[in-house]
């Protein structure tokens, strides 16, 4: 993973909020209800845009969209039960 160092600098809020500056989030195609992964590897906190997922179990597999939205085959087959 490179390093890049954009410049920018954010303070976090009294909730523990950061926002993520607008340059970054067109630059990265991050969109308002965009799902974000949060991990650390190491002593860093990473954000990754997150994949397409199963709203109920995170599944990524047999997914149908559905209004913005994922389910997998095994969620929707219980919901006809």
């Amino acid at each position: 993973m490179s390093k890049n160092n954009s410049g920018m600098t954010r303070k976090i809020d009294d909730l523990g909020r950061v926002v993520i500056p607008i340059e970054l989030r067109e630059k990265l195609g991050i969109q308002k209800q965009d799902q974000l992964e949060i991990y650390v590897d190491n002593e860093t906190i990473v954000l990754t845009k997150s994949g397409k997922s199963c709203i109920f179990c995170n599944s990524r597999e047999g997914l149908t969209e559905m209004k913005n939205k994922f389910i997998c085959s095994t969620c929707r087959g219980e919901m006809n039960t």
